[in-house]
């Protein structure tokens, strides 16, 4: 008996088949995309109400006494994200989204002082549900609160929001 030895060149798959397997991997790696985003955020969340109480101290960064950059600095840090020192600076990093747009993790940042442009304070959104947006941050006179964004004092102050896990 003679067996011929062909090499294989191509493989013919149906075209349905081939696009079935592209989008389900695509569909896998989104999936897992999201599920890490939602991991990261989590632990920026969860560190940040670790300092729920803790008093506000002008330039401060740990659990004696801190300002709102130094408890955004601390959360992301959890996850070995760097931030800049002033609330200014970090509304310069990561990708700017609009108010109808925030999710929780995102950084909302307002204009506190006297300059009504200049960005002064920041908070981390907590919970977004409908038309409510928690966030934390750490208030001059109360320290490391949870407050409602609609709240008139933030409504009127509000300048922007960036996201800074993708």
């Amino acid at each position: 008996m003679v067996l011929l030895r062909r090499k294989i060149t191509q493989i013919h798959l149906p075209r349905p088949f081939c696009l079935l397997i592209i989008l389900l991997v695509t569909v896998s790696c989104a999936s897992q995309k999201a599920r890490v985003r939602a991991k990261q955020v989590d632990e920026v969340i969860s560190t940040a109400r670790t300092f729920m109480g803790t008093p506000y101290k002008y330039g401060g960064t740990s659990r004696s006494g801190l300002d709102c950059s130094g408890l955004t600095i601390n959360a992301f840090r959890s996850i070995d994200l760097s931030l800049p020192r002033s609330a200014e600076d970090q509304s310069s990093v990561g990708e700017k989204i609009k108010q109808k747009d925030l999710q929780p993790g995102d950084l909302v940042f307002f204009a506190t002082g006297k300059r009504r442009r200049q960005v002064t304070h920041v908070g981390l959104v907590t919970d977004v549900r409908r038309s409510t947006v928690k966030f934390i941050h750490a208030s001059t006179s109360l320290g490391v609160i949870e407050t409602d964004l609609s709240q008139d004092y933030y409504a009127k102050r509000y300048r922007l929001a960036r996201r800074i896990i993708d």
